[in-house]
């Protein structure tokens, strides 16, 4: 291939060449899929409906819920079809759909896990003025803020993807497009790629890390204050969010920000999928289902539609 205008569509490739093991693999990414979807579900129906749940809180829970159900929806139902079909051809358009809303879901979520972090810094050590500083108005303008700078993000870091050159394989390794991956198969200079990808990343992870860990600091700090029982429900819902916040960052590090002349294919593949799937699944039972009133809330919801179904 010569020249960009020759490839028309790319080649993803699979975890295993074997049918059993494909059919494996389509499989738990199915039944992951499926629970992502049910658990960010049902928070969404509960916390939508049921008006204890109107707090700045569940507004960005709500929020996060629906953002995890379109980031995991991108790519595992291809990467399942790839799998179960054999036929791992992504068209030109389609890859450059798919690389725009994963890096764009990927950036609204980390958006949202610091606004998370900011609303409990506030709920914790500012208690008396938390319905004064996360008031609707400020929670809505945060969010549109995030989904408006998502997308200018993404669409710079695309179209700069797709004006290289594609000439020495069209074989993207990787079960999905993503952008170390079609930078490695360039025939273009990448240099400034890469410059820009490094530096996006330093700059607005580095922002949201500072934002985060100064938050967190600020809220231990607070918690020395507080009694056994305070302490305990308060290290309750700060440490879930550490522990996913962790995962889904250090994965993304890995993969993203790998010089391009390296090609580890399992292990980016590997890496890939955990922060595809792992923090969308995680998130309703380590922010959710800890919750005594959400796991009452989502029980009287299934209460009643088992009986209503009857």
């Amino acid at each position: 291939m010569r020249n960009s205008t020759m490839v028309t569509e790319f080649l993803l490739i699979s975890f295993a060449d074997t049918w059993k093991l494909r059919v494996l693999y389509s499989m738990l990414f199915f039944f992951i899929y499926l629970a992502t979807l049910l658990g960010n579900l049902l928070i969404v129906i509960v916390t939508t409906f049921d008006q204890k749940f109107n707090t700045p809180m569940y507004f960005f829970l709500r929020n996060m819920s629906i953002l995890d159900m379109c980031y995991i929806t991108v790519t595992v139902p291809y990467a399942c079809v790839c799998f179960l079909t054999g036929n791992r051809t992504i068209s030109v358009a389609a890859c450059a759909t798919q690389v725009f809303l994963v890096i764009y879901f990927a950036y609204v979520e980390i958006m949202f896990l610091t606004l998370m972090a900011q609303d409990r810094y506030v709920a914790i050590c500012q208690p008396l003025h938390y319905t004064i500083i996360m008031n609707n108005k400020v929670c809505i303008q945060m969010t549109l803020v995030s989904l408006l700078s998502g997308l200018v993000y993404s669409g710079v870091h695309t179209g700069k993807t797709f004006q290289l050159t594609f000439c020495r394989s069209n074989v993207i390794h990787q079960f999905f497009c993503d952008l170390p991956s079609l930078l490695r198969i360039s025939c273009s200079d990448t240099s400034s790629n890469f410059i820009l990808l490094l530096l996006s990343a330093i700059v607005f992870g580095g922002i949201c890390f500072i934002f985060i860990t100064v938050s967190y600091i600020n809220i231990f700090r607070a918690m020395l204050k507080f009694s056994i029982r305070e302490q305990r429900k308060a290290f309750s819902t700060c440490v879930p969010h550490i522990l996913v916040l962790s995962i889904f960052l250090s994965s993304i590090i890995s993969v993203y920000l790998r010089p391009s002349v390296t090609s580890e294919t399992i292990k980016d593949m590997i890496l890939s999928a955990v922060y595809i799937t792992v923090p969308p699944f995680l998130n309703p039972i380590i922010y959710s289902l800890r919750n005594t009133q959400i796991k009452e809330a989502v029980g009287r919801v299934i209460f009643l539609k088992f009986y209503s179904g009857r």
